[in-house]
């Protein structure tokens, strides 16, 4: 029975004692910290860390009582004794791991934080992809190198460069941290060109290597992106090298900032290979506390605690240990209890040096993570919180340059404001509308000591010069060929480019490699190809710019326009005399003429009553009824028309004189500047649609464009290679072995026209192209070449080479090349012939009708008794004195006839 007894009591003992330690605050709490000591980073984060705990420790508002314990580990930035010391820390009961500074050794230790379930805050790896959601207990307490290199991008967008070469340490923190520049330079049209990987332990050797193969690469902006290096390699050996000139441009990301930042005083000689270098430094903003901070560690440098100077990364290490603190003061407040449990499969395991059974997992691992993410406190480095992406909430990067062994500040960069001469506001995440124009850094000071902007680039060197491929034509010759195996290159083309190279504002040195053999034209597309391919880095010559070469090179502003154009033979009528009646026929002509005779008889009639212009003597009524007809040609009438009726038929007439002169001036226009074609072709059309043979230039790209987008079979196309080739195929014609027509690009066929009169142009040019010179892609020669060709046609220039080259006889393309078109006949005007004499007709009959009425009106008001005399004349004498009355009556003026009905007197003697 007592048995019974004591066995509940036993029980509720162990269960009080438990709950009580579970209850229990712990008065311990252990903290880990795996990194390199002996480094730039290292040295300073070990004494930063330090003075944090110290600090923690002596502060009764946090932790309430629990000291907070870091243990140390050094990796000797090696990420295999990374990984075991980290091992070493774990098994003391840690709740966090600080660390480390390499992404590389933060990859491997990640996977254990993962698997332990132990936050694990890095203070100095910036690799980006340490944020993927692999690593869901890596919390990072510094910027990524995501957010560094898209100020690095917007550095290099805004002084207009478009390609870098990279030099990176080939491991996760320099691949990476490159390829999210590139990312990052895409967005900006620009792009890593080369990059130079760097063995891990790089010596001057691997460094002297890589720089001296990048001299011959054509850009000559380099941005450095390695880990802290106190000796400076990269830049002694470019130093050495001559790659410090002014013709060079250095960037570098915050590696060197902190590398120089933690020089004392008395070792910033070292600056002297670094003048003209730019490069990032994390924007720190200044508070008191940061500025007590700095003076408390030069009294640590003093009394020998601290062994270098201060960085950045000093005070992120710093700020790391407190946000620590705080989350885990959090935590204990919150759960009372830090507990770890063994993971049975490594329990299970045999025993080992490492002793992998002895591994726990952190319990509250997942909540303390938790309470990390939702850090919000104010810092040496100014306010903590972590995004979305488990990363700092950055305030920007300072933009730093070394001038004259002095760090100088340029500017400042934050994703919201861009670059600004301003420190950047509390405003951290925020964005704004600012656009890369309202950018702004002060001067800058470039290697050698230059202050303009470096070009960042040279096309070649008197080493290296330009490569420029140039075709080695047997025809038409006067654009480019190369003369009798001279190597000397000449052309209307060539003058183009030396002429153009002149106006670009730095030397290239290049050298003409003529492509082909001389004997036929080239395949202009296969040189086109060869520069794609890196074989040439230009040519330069009579190249078509056409979408298929486009794909795979740059080319020039076109310097000559031209496009594919038909040439047959043609009726070459030669110009004379009576070149002005040709636009009309004989039968056009004689109608004209009669009814301009007519609207002057017309106009006549209804104007004599009524308006003094057309009175007077006979002679002088002649005169002016025919000069008014024909004045209506040229200008307004000096006679006015006055009666209603004459105004009408003017109308009509004007109308008709003024499509007939419209299509007169232009029918003689063309006349005037064409010629008449022999040949049934009318244009593109109809020469597909005839099936005869069709001749093309050898090496140009009509036959492509034949073949392929008109779809004419290869079986109809002739390859001509001159133009005595041309000459005789299309004076054959297509049934004697010959071609029916010849398609060529329109530069050519104007220079072949210029000798020969039986050939001209049919139509009108069925594609619209231009000569340029090719460039490599992406090659910044290409639009300088283009503003100084677009300067050339500005100042004349180019038509001045143009002249020389083919206008010594008179300039091609100035003669009739095209068709006369057709003599305009009756036919087409016959309508309005006819509405225009119906019309002055129908006019003419309306007034003679109201003259008649008026003329018996008045014969029968003047009406007298018949004398025997009068009835004794015989009618003709009557009717013919009743004529000339009707004539009189007409002559008279309308005014006059109104008052003798009025009056009812004689009108006779009132004419005047």
């Amino acid at each position: 029975m007592r048995q019974g007894v004591a066995l509940p009591l036993h029980t509720l003992i162990w269960v009080f004692l438990t709950g009580s330690l579970y209850c229990q605050r712990p008065s311990v709490v252990n903290i880990g910290a795996i990194f390199t000591f002996n480094s730039v980073i290292g040295r300073v984060a070990k004494t930063a860390m330090e003075a944090a705990v110290s600090d923690v420790n002596a502060d009764p508002r946090i932790l309430n009582g629990t000291e907070l314990r870091l243990h140390m580990e050094d990796a000797n930035c090696s990420v295999f004794l990374g990984s075991v010391e980290v091992f070493q820390v774990l098994h003391k009961s840690i709740v966090a791991i600080v660390g480390p500074q390499s992404s590389s050794i933060a990859h491997m230790i990640s996977e254990i934080a993962n698997g332990l379930q132990v936050p694990l805050i890095s203070y100095a790896a910036t690799d980006p992809s340490l944020s993927a959601l692999q690593f869901p207990f890596f919390l990072r307490t510094t910027q990524s190198d995501a957010y560094q290199m898209a100020a690095m991008a917007d550095l290099i967008d805004f002084y207009g460069w478009k390609e870098v070469i990279a030099v990176y340490v080939d491991d996760d923190y320099g691949r990476n941290g490159v390829y999210t520049l590139g990312d990052e330079l895409e967005k900006k049209m620009s792009r890593i060109s080369y990059k130079l990987a760097l063995p891990v332990q790089f010596n001057l050797s691997d460094i002297t290597e890589l720089l001296n193969k990048s001299k011959v690469l054509g850009p000559r902006v380099y941005v450095v992106h390695v880990d802290p290096d106190p000796r400076l390699r990269i830049f002694t050996v470019a130093k050495q090298l001559q790659m410090m000139t002014s013709s060079y441009v250095w960037l570098a990301t915050d590696w060197l900032s902190t590398t120089i930042d933690s020089f004392s005083p008395t070792n910033r000689t070292s600056l002297t290979v670094l003048e003209g270098v730019v490069t990032l430094r994390q924007h720190i903003p200044q508070s008191n506390r940061k500025h007590a901070f700095i003076s408390r560690w030069k009294k640590m440098q003093k009394e020998g605690l601290a062994s270098s100077e201060l960085n950045a990364y000093g005070l992120y290490a710093y700020d790391t240990v407190w946000a620590v603190a705080h989350s885990i003061e959090n935590f204990i407040n919150e759960y009372r209890n830090i507990s770890f449990s063994f993971i049975d499969r490594l329990h299970d395991k045999k025993p080992s040096k490492i002793e992998l059974g002895k591994l726990k997992v952190f319990d509250g691992g997942s909540l303390l993570r938790m309470k990390l993410l939702k850090t919000n406190m104010s810092g040496l480095t100014g306010q903590v919180q972590f995004n979305e992406d488990r990363n700092l909430v950055s305030g920007g990067y300072d933009v730093i340059n070394i001038d004259q062994m002095t760090i100088r500040t340029v500017g400042f960069w934050t994703n919201y404001s861009g670059f600004s001469v301003s420190p950047p506001k509390t405003l951290k995440g925020r964005r704004s509308s600012y656009s890369p124009l309202d950018y702004k850094l002060d001067n800058v000071t470039w290697p050698g000591g230059n202050t303009e902007r470096p070009r960042g680039w040279v096309i070649a060197d008197n080493e290296k010069p330009l490569r420029i491929g140039v075709p080695k034509r047997a025809s038409f010759v006067e654009f480019v060929t190369e003369l009798n195996d001279s190597h000397t290159v000449q052309g209307y083309c060539i003058d183009v480019f030396t002429e153009a190279r002149k106006l670009v504002p730095y030397d290239i040195p290049y050298r003409f490699e003529p492509f082909g053999d001389g004997l036929s034209n080239p395949s202009y597309d296969e040189l086109v190809k060869m520069v794609a391919e890196n074989v040439f880095d230009a040519a330069v010559g009579d190249i078509a710019i056409v979408k298929n070469r486009t794909l795979i090179v740059d080319f020039s502003q076109p310097y000559a326009t031209t496009g594919l154009v038909i040439v047959a033979p043609i009726d070459n009528s030669k110009s004379n005399a009576w070149v002005f009646l040709k636009p009309f026929t004989w039968e056009m002509w004689c109608v004209t003429a009669a009814f301009f005779v007519m609207i002057a008889v017309v106009i006549w009639t209804l104007e004599h009553r009524v308006n003094k212009d057309f009175r007077g003597p006979p002679k002088r009524q002649l005169i002016t009824m025919f000069l008014f007809s024909f004045s209506t040609l040229f200008k307004k009438n000096q006679e006015d028309t006055v009666s209603p009726l004459g105004r009408m038929v003017m109308v009509v007439w004007l109308f008709l004189l003024m499509v007939i002169t419209s299509s007169y001036t232009a029918n003689l226009t063309s006349i005037l500047t064409v010629q008449q074609l022999s040949s049934p072709i009318t244009g593109i059309d109809s020469l597909i649609a005839s099936n005869w043979p069709i001749g093309y230039q050898v090496g140009s790209f009509a036959y492509s464009y034949l073949t392929e987008s008109l779809y004419i079979p290869r079986s109809r196309l002739v390859q001509l290679g001159s133009p005595e080739e041309y000459e005789k195929a299309l004076r054959q014609g297509p049934y004697d072995g010959g071609v029916g027509a010849i398609i060529d690009e329109l530069t050519y066929i104007e220079l072949f026209l210029s000798r020969q009169t039986d050939f001209g142009i049919i139509g009108q040019t069925f594609t619209r192209s231009g000569w340029g010179f090719a460039f490599q892609r992406d090659s910044p020669l290409a639009i300088d070449m283009s503003t100084a060709i677009l300067k050339l046609s500005e100042s004349g220039e180019l038509r001045k080479i143009h002249e020389k080259w083919f206008c010594k006889m008179g300039c091609p393309g100035e003669k009739n090349l095209e068709s006369e078109p057709n003599r305009l006949h009756l036919i087409s005007f016959w309508g309005l012939y006819l509405l225009c004499g119906v019309f002055s007709l129908t006019v003419l009959l309306i007034f003679l009708l109201r003259v008649v009425l008026q003329f018996v009106q008045y014969k029968k008001q003047q009406a007298v008794p018949p004398s025997p005399l009068s009835s004794s004349s015989s009618w003709s004498s009557r009717f013919s004195q009743s004529m000339y009355n009707f004539i009189d009556f007409i002559d008279e003026k309308e005014e006059a006839i109104k008052r003798m009905f009025i009056h009812g007197g004689n009108p006779q003697g009132q004419a005047t």
